[in-house]
């Protein structure tokens, strides 16, 4: 989530004079009732699936996070619609393995193997149901029982099986295999086009749920779900060009961004459960505008152009001139954010993309940095840093940038680039660490970066040698 939620009720009163770094846009009110809306432990999760022409595409999510209005002509598979009058080889495979302890957790446990056996693409491993696991949190046990339903589901599952034989195997109820027609029958018209003006647009939810739980002031809400300019990736020669509705998961697993960057999966793999990452869109990660957004750090490095529409008028903005001071974008409050345009990087350009928080994986960052750079020979042709955390926005590095460009790549440049970047930063101490420490977390981050990308140009020694 790009924010944690407030541990308090009420926010704190504002400073005499507010600090450019801490100020906020309005929020509605912070509700009084405990909070339950923010997704981190996977025990309310789900299936949700579309019609997607004839791939079989269910799609983990956490309930807790989906609006209603986005389940319209879907089929949304609960614990319940799992029953049958004997237990599943999922379920037999926990029970056998002793798997289940408080129970809380289970069922949505169950629901993510389920799934995870419907989409597999290939044989039954300990890495896919580790991935399908990511999201839950268990506070009873350890996983070791659940890793060991692995080689149970191995025995049962071949891993490439269509619904026919997953419910011949007893996975899934009979009904199952009456689905695509069903969705067929079901009319998807929207009830709202998303045309009209709002107070608050909602895609994914991941943000505005956690730090609303779901209470709205107002009636001007409008869900942005199954609009078709906001949907779908489309690579040409020149672009890749991305719905603004597009999730995270979706982005990391299409051909046209894995063709750019290659270990794109290892990065999202720290970004957000699969769950959140089934939920989180790149549109609402942008338009959230938070200084450490994952995806908006990325996408500034590779030269994003944002394209707004209002009504029938649409126009462009570049990325790095859309964040104008914290939560305030040059963006008019009737403009709805549409499609991504990231212009296809040229020939041998590499992509880094660096993150540190308080856990390795579904955390918020303390700091986040992308890089984009080219070489000719070896000489810099071309680098653009983007980095998160330092300042009220996200914080494309000019000046950084603009040494990097011409020089030898080596450690004499590496070095010289991370100190220049001391210079454009500005960071606050909060609750993710002392500025102190972020200034050295991106030092470190642009080290990283090049001993990643081009290691052999280096003099590991001499660059990580305390200063």
């Amino acid at each position: 989530h790009p924010h944690p939620p407030p541990h308090a009720t009420h926010p704190p009163p504002p400073p005499e004079t507010p600090d450019p770094h801490l100020a906020r846009t309005p929020h509605p009110p912070t509700p009084t009732h405990p909070r339950s809306r923010a997704g981190p432990c996977g025990a309310c999760s789900v299936h949700v699936r579309d019609l997607h022409g004839d791939r079989i595409r269910y799609r983990a999510v956490t309930s807790c996070l989906m609006p209603i209005g986005q389940l319209r002509g879907k089929h949304l598979v609960t614990i319940e619609g799992l029953n049958r009058d004997v237990v599943s080889p999922v379920q037999q495979a926990i029970i056998d393995e002793g798997a289940s302890q408080c129970g809380f957790c289970t069922p949505g446990i169950v629901v993510s193997l389920t799934g995870y056996l419907i989409d597999g693409q290939r044989p039954v491993e300990l890495e896919g149901v580790k991935a399908a696991l990511g999201g839950h949190l268990c506070r009873c046990t350890g996983y070791r029982s659940l890793k060991a339903c692995t080689r149970y589901l191995a025995d049962v599952f071949t891993g490439n099986e269509d619904i026919e034989s997953l419910i011949s195997k007893g996975l899934l109820p009979a009904y199952f295999g009456k689905m695509s027609s069903r969705l067929r029958a079901l009319s998807h018209t929207r009830p709202q086009d998303g045309s009209q003006p709002a107070e608050f647009y909602i895609a994914g939810g991941t943000d505005v749920y956690v730090q609303t739980d779901g209470v709205f002031p107002s009636e001007r809400v409008t869900i942005l779900d199954g609009l078709p300019e906001m949907e779908g990736i489309v690579a040409t020669d020149d672009a890749v060009d991305v719905g603004a509705l597009t999730t995270f998961e979706e982005f990391g697993n299409h051909s046209a961004i894995l063709d750019i960057i290659p270990d794109i999966r290892d990065y999202m793999f720290l970004v957000a459960s699969l769950q959140i990452r089934n939920r989180a869109t790149l549109g609402g990660n942008i338009v959230n505008a938070s200084p450490i957004g994952d995806m908006t750090i990325l996408l500034l490095a590779l030269g994003s152009v944002l394209v707004l529409r209002s009504g029938s008028k649409t126009r462009s903005v570049p990325m790095d001139r859309f964040y104008l001071g914290y939560k305030q974008l040059e963006k008019s409050p009737d403009e709805v954010l549409t499609r991504i345009r990231i212009p296809r990087p040229a020939p041998e350009t590499r992509i880094g993309w660096e993150k540190v928080s308080k856990r390795k994986c579904l955390d918020i960052a303390s700091v986040n940095s992308a890089l984009r750079i080219r070489l000719d020979g070896d000489t810099i042709e071309d680098a653009v840093l983007a980095v998160g955390g330092v300042a009220p926005v996200p914080l494309l590095m000019s000046a950084t940038g603009n040494f990097l460009r011409g020089r030898p790549v080596g450690s004499e440049t590496v070095l010289g680039a991370a100190a220049l970047a001391q210079e454009e930063l500005s960071p606050i101490s909060d609750v993710r660490g002392s500025a102190t420490y972020k200034r050295l977390l991106v030092r470190q981050q642009i080290l990283a970066h090049f001993d990643r990308l081009y290691p052999e140009h280096l003099d590991l020694e001499e660059m990580y040698e305390p200063r």
